[in-house]
């Protein structure tokens, strides 16, 4: 509503009350939450320190850090890490990033000895074996020369030193995840899958006997295969294998009985899993009676519950979140523990009673720096797309109680295209699309074929067309808000990184509707890129472009590179110069040729950054940036003190 006070200025010069530094400056990345059996630990990112991961823990005296500078509780495994800590009690063992090396800390003295030598091996999904003084691992062996890494699960000696890096357990596969204990430490549950397929596509589950010495006997596998993803496993209380499989094209909670038989314990077109890209993922959890709690989402939406698994029956509960991840138990074993997210504040760790729907903050979300007159709210929308099928997504307004465009202004949309691909975009409270809604621009934040939580045919969409549907439905969508009035037909931008850098550089070079695109460390040249990537994601451009040789015109066709002549967008590229996995040059080559094409063109690169931006130095000199590239693009002047930013050819 309009008020005497409301100022009419044109869209993305508005003074906004979120700035750069806020993103820096709130609450610290929460990931990895879980017990040492009587305390809840979890590992917090800090940009402030040079996103510096420390891990926290929660005590019935409040919450301390037990890891110290300079130690960062994180590792590089896959290149996107997970499962960096493991506790029992007052033995804690931990990855830091820095040396790759393992360390033990002991909770009564706090001072982190190693118990891996320095090398070439790297740890991930660490799982204690007090009954044999040990700590099973993942580990990625990066000493062979000219050759791909190799993936092992191993066993280390709790007290070190572990001279050759621990001793090899499972083998054989090109990859391997997830080592889970059942409960009497007798048997090994793992993931295993080969090139090319990703753990979204297809992997199997093994299981074998522990022996007292802690050798493997009796490999067999429980679930998985062709056409198949079987994730998030994990035994319950009487020894049984819980299990995630998409084998009906949802992921759906399984148990495997005796004798083979195995029973699915959820159904219908909802999603229980998502994309292993990092390890130690949970969305579900087993409770002290046998409760099952599981989130789980449906056409974007995610809901929490409780799965019995005598009567299959579920439960939602009723809570004032909209975002679920990270699920594990409560040390209490009656209560579980979740990341969650609501439409106004910051993402915060709460503990559920799943009896009544009780819940209480563990590290709660901070005061929210935006009054709700500035808060954006995700409004769910879906429209056809070239291919016949249903995109979806979420649409955010500008919004400023305080200011009013000029009268017949539209606002300017960005896109937002998510990275992956095969990831998704959820409609919780996100600070950095609050730093443009308040600012006049109107989002659309795309899930386009290829995304998870719409089943795995929706998935697959992408298979064969990475580069086109992400690319059309990301258009169609654009065109769609174009057509209902909401946003300015000639002022679309497209934005994104990684995977999403890739179709925002597509989707510039190969569709005439956005005036303008922001690449985050986007892929170029995905030639390239095959040639000169990690190993996890060296061969997942066969099932979304084609085998490569034999594909290479079409990763040609595919590739903003090789097409510049077709560009008549102007383009801003960041790019942080550690990058492992889109490598530096693939920005700079883009740069040099939208340069010498004649387009407007921004190149900045970020020492000490690798595959997203974790220091917040990086982080606002890249918001600035790209606010100042907007509005020198679209004729506004920001409303920010910011530095004016460097366009060549403008």
């Amino acid at each position: 509503m309009t008020t005497t006070n409301t100022k009419t200025l044109p869209c993305g010069a508005w003074p906004s009350p979120v700035t750069t530094a806020m993103l820096t400056q709130s609450p610290p990345g929460l990931r990895e939450p879980g017990t040492n059996g009587a305390d809840l630990l979890w590992v917090e990112s800090r940009p402030q320190e040079r996103g510096r991961h420390v891990l926290v823990m929660a005590t019935p005296d409040g919450q301390r850090d037990l890891t110290p500078e300079p130690f960062s509780v994180r590792n590089s495994v896959h290149e996107y890490g997970g499962g960096s800590w493991a506790a029992e009690g007052d033995d804690v063992v931990f990855s830091n990033f820095s040396d790759n090396r393992l360390y033990r800390l002991d909770l009564r003295d706090g001072a982190p000895c190693p118990i891996t030598p320095e090398g070439s091996y790297r740890y991930a999904d660490l799982q204690l074996d007090r009954q044999r003084n040990r700590i099973l691992a993942v580990r990625e062996d990066h000493s062979l020369p000219d050759r791909e890494p190799v993936n092992t699960i191993v066993s280390l000696d709790l007290d070190g030193p572990n001279d050759i890096g621990g001793s090899i357990l499972a083998s054989g596969s090109d990859f391997v995840s997830s080592p889970r204990l059942s409960r009497d430490g007798r048997q090994l549950a793992w993931l295993v899958w080969n090139h090319p397929n990703m753990p979204w596509d297809e992997t199997v589950l093994l299981r074998a006997t522990l022996f007292d010495e802690g050798e493997l006997a009796g490999v067999e596998a429980v679930a998985g295969g062709p056409g198949q993803s079987v994730i998030l496993h994990d035994w319950d209380r009487e020894g049984r294998l819980l299990f995630v499989s998409d084998r009906d094209g949802w992921w759906h909670i399984y148990r495997a009985e005796g004798s083979g038989k195995q029973t699915q314990l959820s159904h219908g077109d909802v999603e229980h899993g998502i994309p292993l890209w990092q390890f130690g993922a949970s969305t579900w959890c087993e409770l002290a009676d046998g409760t099952i709690v599981t989130a789980w989402t449906v056409d974007g939406a995610w809901k929490i519950g409780t799965l019995k698994p005598e009567t299959a029956e579920l439960r939602p509960i009723d809570l004032p979140f909209i975002a679920y991840s990270d699920v594990v138990a409560h040390p209490d074993g009656k209560r579980v523990v979740a990341k969650v997210g609501t439409t106004d504040e910051q993402a915060q760790l709460v503990a559920i009673d799943p009896e009544n729907g009780s819940w209480e903050a563990v590290k709660p979300a901070v005061e929210s720096p935006l009054d709700a007159r500035y808060i954006s709210v995700a409004e769910p929308v879906s429209w056809p797309t070239p291919d016949g099928a249903l995109a979806h997504g979420f649409y955010y307004a500008p919004v400023d109680d305080d200011i009013q465009p000029p009268e017949g202004e539209l606002p300017p949309l960005i896109v937002e295209s998510h990275g992956g691909p095969t990831s998704a975009s959820a409609s919780s409270f996100d600070l950095g699309i609050q730093f443009w809604t308040s600012r006049g621009f109107a989002i659309l934040d795309v899930n386009y074929g290829g995304s998870t939580g719409y089943g795995r045919a929706y998935r697959e969409r992408l298979n064969g067309t990475w580069g086109v549907v992400d690319v059309d439905d990301c258009v169609s969508g654009a065109l769609a808000l174009a057509d209902r009035g909401l946003v300015d037909r000639e002022r679309m931008v497209i934005r994104g990184s990684s995977a999403g850098g890739f179709t925002t550089l597509a989707a510039l070079a190969f569709r005439d509707v956005f005036r303008a695109g922001a690449s985050y460390y986007g892929i170029g040249d995905l030639e390239a890129m095959v040639l000169d990537t990690h190993k996890f994601e060296s061969r997942y451009l066969d099932s979304l472009v084609g085998p490569y040789p034999e594909a290479i015109e079409v990763y040609r066709q595919r590739s903003a590179i090789h097409h510049v002549d077709k560009l008549n967008s102007a383009m801003i590229l960041l790019q942080g110069l550690d990058d492992k996995v889109v490598p530096p040059n693939q920005a700079m080559t883009m740069a040099d040729a939208v340069r010498a094409k004649g387009l407007p063109v921004a190149l900045l690169t970020f020492e000490g950054e690798g595959h997203g931006f974790r220091m917040a130095e990086s982080i606002e000199r890249a918001l600035d940036a790209e606010l100042s590239f907007y509005g020198q693009i679209f004729g506004f002047t920001p409303a920010d003190d910011i530095p004016v930013l460097a366009i060549d050819n403008l």
